[in-house]
């Protein structure tokens, strides 16, 4: 008896269920549609990009990061791409020149190096540019990680801690918040990482002298700005 004196209002509530439930569904199927399209959008532009003499609008001088004086490495010591639509961009490395700033130039700019990075920081923080973003530079030895990382290079040398100077971790700082910044790059040590810890490497800079927590503390600082 009970059951049969609440079946009509719980029979009517059954019934507005069925019907919301039936728009849930229509709206879930919505929503699982525009987000198929969206990603069948997104890997369609990636497609785009990968097809033989296409390539992003360039121009010649352009520098990724307002604050840097472009300087062209030699095309030899990078490869042309169109990143982050062709190689998803997840990755800053950091590298030590073990020479001055200027011989890190030159030997960039030498076709036969064989390597480059995407950017110099000077001691005194002058930030030098010499391959876009959207390409992959010969920095990290191995391939992977250049496809997927931003170089950037540091005057200096790893057994001297005083070559680090606060202009250079600042400068590089907020160089490296603002590559993270443009890219969803979270800021972290597994994400913003040293040339020694690219597998299969076998250079050891940035080097024991490298100050990770004063760097990382002025990344987050300067991402947060």
């Amino acid at each position: 008896m009970e059951s049969k004196g609440t079946s009509g209002a719980e029979g009517s509530a059954k019934a507005g269920s069925g019907r919301g439930i039936g728009r849930r569904g229509l709206l879930i199927g919505a929503a699982t549609a525009v987000g198929t399209a969206v990603l069948a959008r997104d890997e369609l532009k990636r497609a785009w990009w990968r097809l033989p003499g296409i390539e992003k609008p360039r121009k010649p001088g352009e520098v990724d990061y307002a604050r840097a004086e472009w300087i062209s490495a030699s095309p030899a010591n990078w490869r042309r791409a169109d990143r982050p639509d062709d190689y998803t961009v997840d990755r800053v490395v950091i590298h030590v020149t073990q020479g001055s700033y200027r011989s890190a130039v030159k030997v960039f700019q030498d076709p036969g190096h064989g390597a480059a990075a995407h950017y110099v920081v000077r001691k005194d923080g002058h930030v030098a540019q010499m391959i876009r973003e959207l390409d992959v530079a010969f920095h990290a030895g191995n391939r992977s990680f250049n496809e997927r990382s931003v170089g950037i290079e540091h005057e200096g040398f790893v057994d001297r801690p005083q070559d680090f100077t606060a202009a250079m971790y600042g400068a590089s700082a907020r160089l490296t918040a603002a590559i993270c910044g443009r890219y969803g790059i979270p800021v972290d040590r597994e994400h913003i990482v040293g040339h020694v810890e690219v597998p299969g490497t076998d250079h050891t800079d940035p080097g024991k002298h490298w100050d990770w927590d004063r760097y990382m503390k002025l990344v987050r600082a300067a991402r947060t700005a």
